[in-house]
């Protein structure tokens, strides 16, 4: 697999590759498919701006979020883009038959070859409830604990190389490796290169073990950052797959033409993770909700502290913030996401950003 697949190229005056991350976010007023419309003008305004990569999230039960389907999203895009990386960031393996994501992922890869990322998270993208319903399990630990033999197992099916007398040595991903084997295949080996995602040590640390590129949370665990990149640093063991750590981070940014505009939108974003982690998830509300909202003082706390963590305000603050969490962390690269009540807002973000750093334009 060649290692350009992963790292990637900073552009402009960007200290490190830029990338996107997109939740689909739904506001309040508008709809799903404005959304999905909105994910597809980003993009393809990323691709024509030198952003790297392009992930969706999965995640389910929350009216403001409409990515509970990556891979439908991913085929979407690629049907809109030509050269930007797509993948998920992540799929929630234990949500999964490991073999369901490789047939997804290898039609995926068909589409789009040379293309697609497929990056993996443990948690579940949601509440226990809905997980249950989703695994129609209840013992939600139980895939969590698993996830080494469930990642083993789905690398082999992306590989096609259980060994003899496996369960499993005479079943197939397809599309995948076996059709260029068998008689008459003019089908490609190649298959998408693997990610592993987390929010805490786990991950961190079996990333590096594997000799994989890792993806961290900064965006909502940024207490935790620092420590799990220095863990998979000194975890990483050389692969096939690279010869050097490469980790990237979820950052979330927001830019616009006025600095107040950009307080107004956080703390709608702030009231949305709020309601969230408190059991109401809802669409992502208006900033004149967010205002009119009545807090108690833990939950203006929570709301502070959450802003706290989103770089905002006018492009050349949002830059100086971007450069100065790289500095700190040593990212290799930053994944973008964005939040905001409107999708313009979201797509004017981007374009600031991108002026900022002087991203060519193509």
């Amino acid at each position: 697999m060649p290692v350009d697949e992963i790292r990637g190229t900073a552009q402009g005056t960007a200290p490190v590759p830029l990338s996107v991350l997109d939740l689909v976010t739904v506001g309040a007023g508008s709809t799903a498919s404005d959304a999905l419309r909105t994910g597809v003008a980003l993009s393809r305004f990323a691709e024509s701006r030198g952003f790297h990569r392009y992930w969706v999230a999965e995640h389910h039960s929350m009216p403001g979020v409409a990515s509970s389907s990556p891979a439908v999203i991913l085929a979407h895009l690629a049907a809109h883009t030509e050269r930007i990386r797509l993948g998920s960031g992540g799929v929630m393996l234990p949500n999964h038959a490991p073999l369901v994501i490789a047939e997804q992922f290898g039609t995926l890869e068909a589409m789009a070859p040379g293309r697609i990322d497929l990056g993996l998270g443990r948690a579940p993208g949601t509440d226990g409830a809905t997980a249950a319903a989703l695994r129609r399990t209840d013992r939600l630990n139980e895939g969590a604990d698993d996830f080494p033999e469930q990642l083993a197992e789905l690398t082999r099916f992306l590989d096609d190389d259980f060994p003899d007398g496996h369960p499993y040595a005479r079943i197939h991903a397809i599309p995948g490796p076996v059709q260029a084997t068998s008689p008459g295949g003019v089908q490609s080996p190649h298959r998408p290169p693997v990610w592993l995602l987390g929010s805490s040590g786990f991950s961190a640390r079996l990333s590096g073990m594997l000799g994989l590129p890792f993806a961290f949370a900064h965006h909502f665990s940024a207490q935790n950052t620092v420590p799990a990149l220095d863990l998979y640093r000194e975890s990483f063991r050389p692969s096939a797959v690279l010869d050097a750590p490469y980790a990237l981070i979820g950052v979330s940014a927001l830019a616009t033409d006025e600095e107040r505009e950009a307080r107004r939108q956080v703390r709608a974003g702030a009231l949305n993770m709020l309601r969230l982690r408190t059991g109401r998830p809802g669409l992502f509300p208006d900033p004149e909700e967010a205002e009119r909202a009545e807090l108690g003082a833990m939950e203006e706390e929570f709301i502070r502290n959450w802003s706290a963590n989103v770089v905002h305000g006018t492009a050349d603050e949002v830059r100086t913030g971007l450069d100065d969490l790289q500095k700190r962390t040593g990212a290799d690269e930053l994944m973008i996401t964005t939040h905001a009540h409107r999708g313009e807002l979201r797509l004017r973000s981007y374009e600031l950003i991108a002026d900022a750093y002087g991203l060519p334009v193509s």
